[in-house]
């Protein structure tokens, strides 16, 4: 997520960066000084944020609200320090406007991959089992030893299919531990 937020904030601060070309006060300036600790400001003389992070061509601009990646190229320099062309509402804008649509897409892939027949995975890649069934709230998973019903906010889109926060063991013991006796789910 932080990367497409740091490419919508990049691309909206390139395309602005004539816009601070062309005003009388600060002048883009390759040697701008953006350093750790810097405050940036607007064109206006607005505070926008403070530099977090310097790595390599890029900068992370802290606002009060988010933490933006932005290329240093985009930064002049004004009487009081680095100048963008955005305004601080305008960095959280599109941070929000990234975050959102980023959240979006993966809620899209998740929900794709929750589907009967597709292999459950654990954070470090091992199978947990295979989703028999799904419903509006609820994934049937069987690991060969139990069968569990997991809300779908229990998973997360994988590279490979869906994943789960737990082992296959941990998931069988954590089953058998809500099982009553005499009887299975």
């Amino acid at each position: 997520m932080r990367l497409k937020m740091a490419f919508a904030v990049s691309a909206l601060a390139l395309a602005t960066a004539p816009a601070l070309a062309q005003t009388a006060a600060p002048a883009a300036s390759a040697s701008a000084k953006v350093a750790v600790g810097s405050t940036v400001y607007d064109t206006s003389g607005g505070t926008v944020g403070t530099i977090e992070s310097v790595n390599g061509d890029l900068a992370v601009l802290a606002t009060e609200k988010s933490k933006v990646s932005i290329p240093v190229a985009s930064f002049g320099e004004g009487p009081n320090g680095p100048v963008l062309a955005l305004t601080r509402d305008q960095i959280d804008a599109q941070a929000g406007a990234a975050n959102a649509q980023a959240a979006q897409e993966a809620e899209a892939k998740k929900t794709s991959q929750l589907v009967a027949g597709a292999t459950v995975k654990d954070p470090s890649g091992g199978t947990v089992g295979t989703i028999k069934s799904v419903d509006a709230q609820y994934a049937l998973v069987d690991t060969s030893k139990v069968q569990v019903r997991l809300p779908l906010t229990a998973f997360a889109a994988g590279e490979d299919g869906p994943v789960i926060g737990m082992t296959k063991d941990q998931l069988d013991a954590q089953a058998g531990a809500n099982t009553p006796s005499g009887g299975g789910r």
